[in-house]
């Protein structure tokens, strides 16, 4: 009988961009040109892989966290080094997901931030257990 190595799948062949939760869209009163388009244009962010929306944009964490814990592990369950992690949302849920996101990856995990004055993200390698 072979016993089988239970290790976080390090590498896959398309990374994905996880987004956290989804941009909002402008209203037709604030704005009726741009009414149904996102406020904030994530597409440079498409560079790094196909987006995979986690949660929609008015999912919070509650007072009793677990179910949402459980969720953010169900997202993130195929994240591997390769992928990244675009921090918009509820700071609470993103606080989990960075969290999970290390455990999975034995702390070194990716993510996108955004450079203002280029329109561009950029990567930032995390490794949480370097000194």
């Amino acid at each position: 009988m072979q016993i089988k190595d239970h290790k976080p799948r390090v590498t896959h062949t398309d990374p994905k961009v996880y987004l956290v939760q989804e941009i909002p869209v402008f209203r037709e009163f604030e704005n009726p040109e741009k009414a149904g388009k996102p406020k904030i244009d994530i597409t440079p962010a498409l560079k790094y892989g196909e987006i995979k929306i986690m949660f929609p944009r008015l999912k919070q964490m509650q007072f009793s966290p677990g179910p949402m814990v459980m969720e953010i592990k169900n997202s993130l369950k195929d994240f591997t080094n390769d992928d990244y992690l675009l921090l918009y949302g509820d700071p609470a849920i993103i606080g989990v997901v960075c969290a999970v996101a290390s455990d999975i990856t034995n702390g070194k995990f990716k993510l996108l931030k955004y450079d203002r004055r280029q329109f561009s993200y950029y990567p930032i390698e995390l490794n949480i257990f370097q000194n």
